[in-house]
């Protein structure tokens, strides 16, 4: 029986929109249809994002899908059902060896990010650990920053097609630069361990301002890991889940300190992307 565990992610990391994303070990698996699947997997339909991409990428016949990532909350749950249905339909065709090479989850992500109409989510579901996705390509970007994830999840969903129309068709030369600016201080950072720069890394001018006035229980969320220690917070992909890096002896004290509104998930950096087997 084949299967395809893929991470999930969180996305933008505040100033790099639809650029930036980062894996998380929190996961999805796909596999196909068979006597020996697991009991607590549900079979998908042909709109189920899995689906969806098995189907484009030449996979034949029908899927499960073991959802472990919450959908609708901004962590990448889309982006990983869509890397792990290319994924299988590579596996099913070229055998499981093939499907975790580099040049599959390259191929997964072309799919990935096609049918998500962003590549961020898809890259870091694709690859694993931090990822720049521009001009259709991947590339994921080494960590020398030693941080754990702390995420609070509301029990709100948040649509990240919905939000998009929120946002400013045009921007001023002066937050084009200071976006720019910002998540090239985040990748070097992360690159560098320069772990002083984060927060100032984060500081976004071009969506999460507009986003975050739609769910102000997350930028209270934001706030409070900061002051109970966080390196950086953001709104994670379009909302309305909060992210935050952590030195990994503060991730509970943080957690703890986080409003009571929402589930805290203490997660790992993934640093292996998916996998089949």
């Amino acid at each position: 029986m084949i299967r395809i565990t893929v991470p999930a992610s969180t996305a933008n990391l505040g100033a790099g929109f639809d650029t930036l994303a980062l894996a998380l070990s929190m996961n999805l698996e796909v596999g196909l249809v068979s006597p020996h699947q697991p009991s607590d997997a549900r079979n998908c339909d042909a709109h189920h994002p899995a689906a969806v991409a098995f189907a484009r990428s030449g996979g034949v016949g029908s899927i499960w899908s073991h959802d472990r990532i919450p959908m609708g909350r901004g962590l990448g749950f889309s982006g990983a059902a869509r890397v792990g249905g290319a994924l299988l339909a590579i596996a099913q065709r070229d055998g499981v060896v093939s499907a975790n090479s580099l040049d599959a989850r390259l191929a997964a992500f072309a799919i990935a990010s096609e049918l998500e109409g962003h590549p961020d989510n898809a890259a870091a579901s694709a690859l694993g650990g931090l990822t720049v996705a521009a001009a259709g390509r991947a590339i994921r970007v080494p960590i020398a920053v030693d941080a754990d994830v702390v995420v609070w999840v509301p029990e709100i969903t948040t649509s990240t097609k919905e939000s998009r129309t929120k946002l400013n068709p045009s921007v001023s030369l002066t937050d084009a630069v200071a976006n720019v600016s910002r998540s090239s201080l985040f990748v070097a950072a992360m690159v560098t361990g320069d772990v002083a720069a984060l927060n100032d890394a984060t500081h976004d001018r071009l969506h999460q301002d507009v986003r975050l006035a739609m769910v102000p229980d997350t930028k209270h969320a934001m706030r409070t890991a900061l002051e109970a220690g966080a390196y950086a917070s953001w709104l994670s992909g379009s909302g309305p889940t909060m992210a935050c890096l952590v030195d990994p002896t503060r991730a509970d004290a943080v957690g703890r300190a986080l409003p009571k509104g929402g589930v805290v998930h203490h997660l790992k950096m993934d640093l292996n992307g998916p996998v089949a087997r």
